[in-house]
């Protein structure tokens, strides 16, 4: 009753001050504008069930108009029988919900409130009607489990906005002992799709970057686009997937063989946004949209304003902030977020089992802004309060869920590669693809790539140390076409392959395809028909591997070789990555980065679909990368905090040992697939699943050990620098290729 009591009056004085302001509307007596905040109260209650038939015959776009329609019906009615309260325009009804949704929007900031808690307070309300067993009974409800991605944010950030107050609701579950905070190790390729296959999958092995070039189909395969991520999971599900039995999947890359599914982007070709009743709640209650659009309003004023300061105080490293970004971070860190809590609420009110929902706010703001700058750590706040939220919702929910919550990768901060060197990855591909003869000469750019060169020839023409060779090794890899024309090579830019008169075909392949997933580069020259050794592309482009190891803003490239194994090339030196014991000629190229390194790189270099040269950024001290696309702050690759990824979970469903590996400076879960296995175990255990045949507890596949028998060295993460993709407009875009 307080509650409903406290809505009808922060309602009423929404619609007195637009009525105030708005023409065509007046009222005569403040009783008659709070007779009509009490009718849209009704109007609102008499609604809903009609529209939720009506949205499960026409989905989610029909719920969205159909809700819009019904809050200015409901709007429109209510002012037009409260008695004192006289209507003479039907645009006036329009102003009318706009402004009542500003001033209730701006009421609850200068009150300090969470910004969407009136997003699910009628679920909360509507549960605790419905609830059998009183709030706060544990042992008596079915168990369930709640798993809360926050996208992109590393454990030394939450370790910062633990101390800086930003993330009270997690801190105190720290504090009170109700949960603990461990760190996990996300593996190379450090992206999202490469993460939710692992974590909702148990399968990130099938994803080598976030977009790749896939042989076979002869074309990029890009995660973040329908047709593309439902290809991937019938590639990686074997429908045993985190989801199984009836969960549901919000947001989310992949399904996890969800039952249900709401902004799922392997679904969306197939299955639209997702049930159209989900959406309901949030289209058709009076002023939740309107409010939750007038909030990303703000968003866009605020992420202008943080941009233009940023370039007033000249804040480095920084890049533009422009364009549909402006855009994309007002939608995804207010109203998606509001909706996916929305959706959130209503399945854990439904007793789904398992339900599983990724947040990209502080992702998003991270890529352009900086991990660690201010606005990035704010966002932890609304993501904070929708965990506070959510707590309340399971707190009267018809299971006990446990609340885990966890991060898929972190981000690492730096200028970007075309920064440094003044051109992109591509561009200078074609430049060293492009010179005739570099055979112990100086570049066109002035570096001296003879050493580097000698010392590959060197190192691949004489008998060495035994090697342990992946699956890949042998004469059949060997196949390409010999290329020694020394031109400029053919590219593929954005998905379109030139033909003979130059304006494009399907059926022509381009010599050379070049993507960046944060400081991770992939190479693919795809006129060969499997991926070619060190000693073809050393024939075809002398230049090459040594000029890309060369550049100032590149650390390590890794390519395989016919004798030698993996191949981790550096400035000066290279490293045999297969071989047993370190086998190092020169400097060692890993030097500069976690001890993991040796053990990630043979993974992602023995993965399918991997590039034929690998390149990972230069890293420095700091632990400061430079991203291969336009992002001061990333994630792919190795160096800095991006491959520390944190798990929050309950205090008293403990980590299995058997399932880590010594990293991080201590035993932690190393990859995506071992986080999967972790709560599948906590599920079996809980007794929401049941142990049977086909769920995935291999952890080899992707948790950190290499490919095809290949081992798993170099667990010591402790040194080194220690302490993604790419995310927003730039995701489906690409570096170029």
């Amino acid at each position: 009753m307080g509650d409903a009591l406290v809505s009808l009056a922060v309602t009423a004085l929404g619609l007195g001050v637009a009525i105030v302001v708005v023409d065509g509307v007046s009222a005569t007596t403040p009783w008659g504008v709070l007779l009509a905040a009490l009718a849209v109260a009704v109007g609102d209650l008499v609604l809903r069930a009609p529209l939720r038939v009506l949205a499960t015959v026409a989905g989610a776009g029909g719920a969205l108009v159909a809700g819009l329609a019904a809050q200015v019906l409901v709007l429109w009615g209510a002012l037009s029988v409260a008695s004192g309260v006289e209507v003479t325009s039907g645009w006036a009804v329009l102003w009318v919900l706009v402004l009542t949704s500003v001033v209730m929007a701006v009421g609850r900031w200068l009150w300090g409130a969470s910004d969407n808690e009136y997003v699910v307070a009628d679920v909360v309300r509507r549960a605790q009607r419905g609830a059998r067993v009183p709030a706060g009974e544990p042992g008596e409800r079915p168990r369930g489990m709640l798993v809360v991605q926050l996208d992109g944010v590393s454990a030394p950030v939450l370790d910062q906005a633990f101390d800086a107050g930003l993330v009270p609701t997690m801190q105190r579950w720290v504090e009170d002992g109700t949960h603990r905070l461990a760190p996990w190790w996300a593996t190379v390729p450090c992206t999202t799709p490469a993460a939710q296959a692992g974590i909702l999958h148990g399968a990130a092995d099938q994803i080598p970057a976030f977009r790749w070039w896939d042989r076979d189909l002869r074309r990029l395969v890009v995660t973040n686009h329908p047709d593309d991520a439902a290809l991937v999971e019938e590639r990686l599900s074997d429908g045993s997937g985190l989801l199984t039995g009836g969960g549901t999947a919000v947001a989310t890359m992949f399904s996890g063989d969800a039952a249900s599914s709401y902004l799922v982007m392997s679904r969306g070709r197939r299955h639209g946004l997702g049930p159209g009743p989900g959406y309901v709640r949030f289209f058709a209650r009076p002023f939740v949209l309107a409010r939750a659009v007038t909030v990303t309003v703000g968003e866009v004023v605020k992420e202008l304003y943080q941009a233009r300061r940023q370039t007033v105080h000249d804040v480095r490293p920084r890049v533009p902030r422009g364009g549909w970004y402006v855009l994309l971070r007002a939608v995804t860190n207010v109203l998606l977020r509001d909706l996916a809590t929305s959706l959130v609420a209503d399945a854990l009110v439904r007793g789904d089992p398992t339900v599983f929902v990724d947040l990209v706010d502080h992702d998003e703001v991270a890529h352009h802004a900086g991990p660690t700058r201010p606005e990035s750590l704010r966002s932890l706040e609304g993501l904070d309060q929708v965990l506070r939220i959510l707590e309340q919702v399971v707190r009267v929910a018809p299971r006990e869920y446990d609340l885990v919550v966890l991060s898929d990768h972190g981000q690492s901060l730096g200028s970007t590669f075309e920064q440094v060197e003044g051109r992109s990855l591509l561009a200078t591909v074609r430049a060293l693809m492009a010179e005739p003869d570099v055979d112990g000469l100086e570049s066109t750019d002035g570096e001296d790539w003879g050493p580097l060169n000698a010392l590959l020839t060197s190192v691949l023409g004489r008998p060495g140390d035994p090697v342990v060779l992946g699956p890949d090794a042998g004469p059949e890899r060997r196949r390409g076409r010999a290329r020694r024309d020394g031109g400029v090579p053919r590219v593929r830019e954005h998905g379109r392959a030139p033909r003979a008169d130059g304006t494009g075909s399907d059926d022509a392949v381009p010599d050379v395809v070049v993507v960046g997933s944060g400081n991770l580069g992939l190479v693919w020259f795809p006129d060969a028909p499997a991926r070619l050794v060190l000693e073809e592309v050393q024939e075809r482009w002398p230049g090459l591997v040594a000029g890309l190891a060369a550049r100032p803003a590149v650390g390590v490239v890794v390519v395989d070789s016919r004798t030698r194994g993996l191949v981790a090339v550096g400035r000066s030196g290279l490293r045999l990555l297969e071989a047993e014991g370190d086998v190092v000629e020169g400097d060692d190229p890993l030097a500069a980065y976690p001890g993991r390194a040796r053990a990630d790189l043979v993974r992602a270099a023995r993965l399918p679909h991997t590039g034929d040269l690998l390149v990972v950024s230069a890293v420095d001290a700091r632990g400061h990368v430079h991203a291969f696309e336009g992002q001061v702050g990333s994630h792919g690759g190795l160096g800095g905090p991006q491959n520390l990824a944190f798990l929050l979970h309950p205090s008293d469903l403990a980590v299995d040992d058997a399932l880590c590996e010594d990293a991080a400076g201590g035993r932690v879960l190393v990859g995506p697939d071992a986080v999967h296995a972790q709560l599948v175990a906590w599920l079996v255990a809980r007794g929401v699943r049941p142990v049977g045949p086909g769920t995935r507890h291999d952890v080899g596949r992707g948790a950190g050990h290499a490919v095809g028998g290949a081992p798993a060295v170099g667990d010591d993460v402790g040194s080194g620098v220690g302490d993604d993709v790419a995310g927003g407009a730039a995701r489906g875009a690409g570096e170029a290729t």
